[in-house]
């Protein structure tokens, strides 16, 4: 699966995700889904790094684990559940870091949707930091623009450190030593 998955994934990935936003906001535009349309976003330029950490985590479970699992025949859910689960759990938690880092790179695209939107209004954007960035900026308000960067630099510390180290803290006790 991996030799025509893999390279279908690369090609995919490698297309910007903005050329697919003014198609998808269109099919979300109109089953009325503005939502959809960002979650979908999120998603479209988050799952690569989830994916590609956790083919990378699959090679490098050891010989001698997957030859153990082998002798005593150690198949099926069992194997996944005790061996490939937990061999990934650290690649997963870091591919999940980088798609979280990306996140932030997409929110202001995914939440500023009038200016995909044929005659779109800001009333049409998400409420969110990014929408909150892009028309503050646009309408000059400095203050809350300001205010909107330092509350996101805010959360991205507090994220940090109460999720993401407490979360990378827990993925060293499945690494292979």
């Amino acid at each position: 699966m991996e030799k025509i998955f893999l390279p279908l994934f690369d090609i995919v990935q490698s297309i910007p995700v903005l050329a697919f936003f003014p198609v998808i906001i269109l099919i979300f535009v109109h089953s009325h889904f503005l939502n959809g349309a960002a979650i979908f976003i999120f998603f479209l330029s988050m799952v690569w790094n989830i994916i590609f950490s956790v083919v990378g985590g699959l090679h490098v479970i050891p010989n001698e684990v997957k030859e153990a699992a082998q002798i005593f025949q150690i198949t099926g859910w069992r194997r996944l559940s005790k061996i490939t689960i937990p061999a990934v759990v650290p690649y997963i938690i870091t591919g999940s870091l980088l798609a979280w880092a990306q996140g932030w790179n997409i929110v202001i695209v995914a939440e500023v949707l009038h200016t995909y939107i044929y005659k779109g209004t800001s009333a049409q954007d998400l409420f969110g930091i990014g929408s909150v960035l892009v028309n503050s900026s646009a309408g000059g308000q400095h203050e809350l623009f300001l205010l909107a960067i330092i509350a996101m630099i805010i959360l991205i510390g507090i994220l940090n450190l109460f999720v993401w180290q407490k979360l990378l803290q827990y993925s060293e006790k499945f690494k292979f030593q």
